[in-house]
């Protein structure tokens, strides 16, 4: 039997795909599994998947996989089940249980050779320790602005970060060029596999709800993640330090919300604070990424309770 997944959406979401591909195989150990997505390299040398299409790459799919065969098709999107929208649940386990699936606590998982360590390790040599930060993500604003406040990390409390660490770490900084720069940091853009390497290659990490912090779940790699509209129960991981923004001062405006309470992309009508200074404590973000991960946490529920 073949079973055919589509994994639409985001690198980040591709990578928490390859937990709903373990829960899968081993429902149907027997089977072929066939992923379809727009990120073939997330996938590759992944031992649970038979077949790897790119959606702009799937000639003869047709009569290859689905003509005449015995074949299950996953094609649903998990955001537009209802367990997801409640936010009953993370992302995984209502990926594998709207498939029939049963989720055992599957994690993403990210298959990358020794060759590629070597290789792409070349790139990011360092005689100091690394601290990688990610404080954007997502896909370009339609606007052309280059931060969006639901996901990504005030540019001031970013910076103030980069400040405290820059003398003892050299501090990579993934990001696109649209995206807003950091001083003192070493920008890096590259594809997927190298950035993975990186992670692989790195004594810290600062992200927020974007590829990296996935990549790093995957890789079982102890993060700091900072939350703004999205919340870790649903796309996150227990083994990072999870901080959640402050409590609004505002009231928020849903005007223009839908499924969701705000609008990812950062709508600026719906703001619900006075400035960006209010989103994080940036001290917070620097004693977590010293090592208090328990107090860390604490603080962030207090603030979240108040």
């Amino acid at each position: 039997m073949k079973i055919i997944f589509l994994v639409s959406g985001g690198i980040g979401k591709s990578v928490a795909a390859t937990a709903v591909c373990k829960a899968i195989k081993t429902q149907y150990p027997k089977s072929e599994l066939v992923v379809l997505t727009g990120y073939p390299a997330v996938f590759e040398r992944n031992p649970y998947i038979n077949y790897i299409y790119g959606f702009n790459n799937i000639s003869y799919f047709y009569p290859q996989h689905i003509e005449g065969k015995d074949a299950k098709l996953f094609l649903h999107d998990p955001y537009n089940e209802t367990d997801f929208i409640y936010q009953r649940g993370h992302l995984i386990k209502v990926w594998c249980e709207m498939f029939g699936i049963k989720y055992n606590g599957e994690m993403p998982e990210l298959y990358i050779t020794g060759q590629e360590q070597a290789v792409y390790g070349v790139w990011f040599q360092s005689p100091k320790p690394l601290l990688v930060i990610q404080p954007s993500g997502g896909t370009p604003n339609k606007d052309g602005s280059p931060y969006s406040w639901p996901r990504d990390m005030p540019h001031a409390v970013a910076q103030k970060v980069v400040n405290t660490f820059a003398a003892d770490y050299n501090v990579i900084h993934i990001r696109r060029q649209d995206q807003m720069p950091l001083q003192n940091v070493y920008p890096v853009q590259a594809d997927f596999r190298p950035l993975v390497v990186l992670l692989m290659m790195s004594e810290k990490r600062l992200l927020i709800d974007s590829f990296a912090q996935h990549a790093a779940a995957a890789l079982r790699l102890p993060s700091v993640v900072c939350w703004v509209a999205n919340v870790p129960t649903q796309f996150g991981y227990d083994m990072h330090t999870n901080i959640m923004a402050n409590t609004p001062t505002l009231a928020p405006d849903y005007r223009n919300s839908g499924f969701s309470k705000y609008n990812i992309a950062g709508q600026a009508s719906e703001f619900p604070y006075n400035n960006d200074a209010e989103i994080f404590d940036a001290d917070r973000i620097i004693e977590a990424l010293r090592g208090d991960k328990k107090q860390a946490e604490e603080e962030s529920k207090k603030k979240r309770r108040n």
